[in-house]
């Protein structure tokens, strides 16, 4: 019996909520939000698809229902605007985010928290300085989206199954971001090197990493101005991410977590690779970079440590 709460009912919550409970991750969902309406429409809107897929109990709640969840999920916030960064967002969503885990902490102060509001990093290093409770327990969804966009585009290229895509977006879940290539492969093969190598291969052009980073940078932004929003394949991460935590399958992710000397950094949160169970991070997973890569990962601490040094926790 597993409870999860979703905390934040925009498009990003109520689709996370609707996604558990089509996969029957939970056997009780709770959704919170300020407009209590939202949350009681969306629940019902979910609920009334049950019958079709796995039984569980999916209804709007107060924090004091959080009490006893396994995992708390938290999506609350501004959302992002098509010409607006991540960190844009940063002082408005601290504070909605303090005010939520004043609430809910006290409820649900045994569970695994999941933070998925923007800017990721930022809020998930917010979280473990506001509420205290031990790092293991509090992780953020950080670069899972941005490594799924990578893989499902290096996929797409060659042609190949998307499993069978070992690469990874290491830093901050936005600008600086980064792909260290020089683990990135497919079977085992380095992949600047699959093309060269694979027998009958016929793709054209060369395989150009740069328009791949590219588009993982851009592919949030692109979509916020076809469609206004991005919900879908966050939330699929998401629920995944999710679905790891319960497994207790102590499965390797990419998630943001406090940093403590890894790579010469320290008090800040960014996604490296993460052995995830059932009570949160079990240890992280030190990839070989090279110096490039290396110096790349500090550009990104850096650039969250500056603006974590200009908001007010």
């Amino acid at each position: 019996m597993n409870k999860i709460t979703i905390v934040g009912t925009g498009s990003v919550g109520a689709t996370i909520g609707y996604t558990m409970m089509v996969i029957g991750l939970a056997s009780e969902i709770v959704l919170i939000d300020i407009n209590e309406e939202k949350a009681f429409g969306e629940a019902l809107d979910i609920r009334q698809g049950v019958p079709f897929c796995h039984p569980s109990n999916i209804y709007a709640g107060t924090y004091a229902d959080a009490k006893n969840s396994n995992i708390v999920v938290i999506t609350s916030g501004m959302a992002r605007k098509a010409d607006q960064s991540r960190l844009d967002l940063a002082q408005a969503n601290v504070d909605v985010l303090k005010k939520v885990a004043d609430q809910v902490v006290k409820y649900a102060p045994d569970a695994v928290y999941v933070i998925v509001s923007n800017p990721v990093d930022v809020l998930t290093y917010v979280f473990c300085k506001h509420t205290g409770l031990p790092e293991h327990r509090i992780i953020g969804s950080g670069t899972i989206l941005d490594t799924s966009r990578l893989r499902s585009r290096i996929a797409e290229y060659f042609s190949v199954n998307q499993k069978n895509v070992h690469a990874y977006v290491l830093g901050e879940h936005g600008d600086t971001s980064f792909v260290p290539w020089s683990t990135a492969n497919i079977s085992n093969v380095l992949v600047e090197d699959y093309q060269r190598i694979a027998i009958n291969s016929s793709i054209t052009p060369a395989f150009n990493k740069n328009s791949v980073e590219e588009y993982v940078h851009k592919s949030g932004a692109e979509i916020i101005s076809k469609k206004g929003a991005t919900f879908y394949a966050v939330s699929s991460s998401v629920t995944h991410l999710c679905k790891c935590i319960l497994s207790g399958m102590d499965t390797a992710l990419t998630v943001s977590t406090m940093l403590h000397g890894e790579y010469g950094i320290h008090d800040v949160c960014l996604s490296l690779i993460n052995i995830l169970g059932n009570n949160g991070v079990i240890e992280k997973v030190m990839l070989p970079l090279n110096d490039e890569e290396i110096m790349k990962l500090h550009n990104s601490a850096d650039s969250l440590k500056n603006v974590i040094k200009n908001i007010k926790i």
